[in-house]
C-alpha cells in the first residue's frame, strides 16, 4: 500500500519544521508546474508565504484555487494531488491538527475561505 503522508510520498516537496503529539507544522514549497502524488492532510490551517494558484484533484473531482501570499485557511481533511498552475513557485506552512476528528475525503477540496 502507497505511503499517503506527504512528507514520505512527496519528500521533495514538504519537510517537516517542528512536531509534537497534537500538531505538526510543515513547511511546503513548488516552483509552476510541478506536481504531487495524492497525499493525505488531516484537518489544517494553512498560511500562505507567496501567491498561491494551484489545481487540487481528487479522484475524478478537480478544484483551482488562488490565494494571495499572507493569506491563512482551514483545510478540512482532505486527500488529494496538487500542480502548481501559476506563474511563481508556492511557499505555505501547514499546522496539521493531528488529534482532529474528521477523516480525509474528497467533499471538500482544497481550503474553506
Amino acid at each position: 500500500m502507497e505511503d499517503t503522508d506527504p512528507t514520505i510520498s512527496n519528500p521533495e516537496f514538504y519537510r517537516t519544521l517542528w512536531e509534537n503529539d497534537d500538531v505538526r507544522v510543515l513547511e511546503y514549497r513548488d516552483t509552476p508546474g510541478q506536481a504531487t502524488t495524492p497525499h493525505d492532510h488531516p484537518a489544517t490551517v494553512m498560511v500562505t508565504l507567496t501567491d498561491f494558484d494551484r489545481r487540487l484533484t481528487s479522484g475524478e473531482h478537480s478544484r483551482d484555487v488562488t490565494l494571495a501570499a499572507g493569506s491563512a485557511v482551514w483545510l478540512p481533511a482532505q486527500s488529494h494531488s496538487g500542480l502548481n498552475i501559476g506563474r511563481t513557485p508556492t511557499h505555505t506552512i501547514l499546522v496539521e491538527l493531528k488529534n482532529s476528528t474528521s477523516s480525509a475525503s474528497s467533499a471538500s477540496l482544497g481550503p474553506v475561505t
